[in-house]
């Protein structure tokens, strides 16, 4: 689970609903029927019509879970980055929905393919950098197209982690929108003691497979056989000094396809630790809202107007 890295980030406010917020949403608004009408706080966008999908754009922030379909050792299955981000993200709608102020979301469906070369020694499929970062340009202006102005994207795949965050710089950079990322595992709240930081994410080891466990019992193979020591130990997951990103080749299949062994994951920890990042991701989206709510994005310069 690794992969490329970030720029300069640029912020936003929100122009006059009116006005394009990019060269892409130059497109006119359908014509024709009722204005658009906003759907309740919490909506489904495969549910959704176009209108009211534009209705929710003005006030709503827009959440896309990613995830990815890859080898998880021989006992967890390939969508499981896919299962656990959904698994996360639902949880933490549902905490949202019990508030009586929580805000607009728009949940998008989950892009279910990720950046995954590194797993094709088992089986994987796999975009490449360059595709992925294309897609999620591309479904930002769309959703920026379709009168969006606050997007979160949340991740579940380690491979797609750089990925998405320039993507977000990127697209910041040029389109007058405010756009948050995150890895779900990160947005631990530190309030659970079972927490182990050392194999957290991991990839197929104790930290997936516990949540596994707690979230889809049924497609976890048991019994979890053992992760073999290997000589000399990957580099991938414990560099040899702190701050180096190291990758040599052919790591990934001499260790059998997971960073630790996961023989100690166990369901009750599990449903705790998914709801920890339940709350963290729920805290997230309500620090977005409240940092972006109201607030216009940054206007075009007018190239007329001469400098002073």
């Amino acid at each position: 689970m690794t992969d490329p890295t970030g720029a300069p980030t640029a912020t936003a406010s929100t122009p006059d609903p009116a006005a394009a917020p990019t060269a892409a949403a130059s497109a006119p608004r359908p014509s024709g029927g009722p204005p658009p009408a906003a759907p309740a706080a919490h909506a489904r966008l495969t549910e959704l019509t176009w209108r009211e999908v534009r209705g929710a754009g003005g006030h709503g922030i827009a959440l896309l879970p990613i995830g990815s379909q890859e080898q998880h050792a021989h006992h967890l299955p390939m969508g499981t980055d896919t299962l656990l981000v959904e698994a996360v993200t639902e949880r933490a709608l549902a905490l949202l929905a019990a508030e009586p102020d929580a805000p607009a979301l728009v949940r998008l469906p989950t892009l279910p393919f990720g950046h995954s070369p590194h797993h094709l020694f088992a089986a994987a499929l796999s975009l490449s950098a360059p595709t992925l970062a294309a897609v999620l340009d591309d479904l930002l202006d769309s959703l920026v197209t379709s009168g969006y102005r606050r997007i979160m994207v949340v991740n579940g795949h380690g491979g797609n982690d750089e990925i998405m965050r320039l993507a977000v710089k990127r697209f910041a950079l040029r389109a007058q929108a405010t756009v948050a990322a995150c890895s779900y595992w990160t947005l631990a709240t530190g309030e659970e003691p079972g927490e182990r930081p050392e194999r957290t994410p991991g990839h197929a080891g104790w930290f997936e497979t516990s949540l596994m466990l707690a979230a889809h019992p049924a497609l976890v193979r048991t019994p979890v056989p053992p992760r073999v020591p290997v000589e000399p130990p990957p580099l991938f997951d414990r560099p040899p000094y702190p701050g180096l990103t190291v990758e040599r080749h052919g790591e990934w299949e001499r260790v059998g396809g997971s960073t630790d062994d996961a023989r100690g994951a166990d369901a009750a920890l599990g449903r705790r630790l998914l709801d920890d990042r339940a709350r963290g991701l729920a805290l997230a989206i309500r620090a977005f809202d409240a940092a972006t709510a109201g607030q216009p994005t940054a206007a075009t310069p007018d190239p007329a107007q001469g400098e002073a």
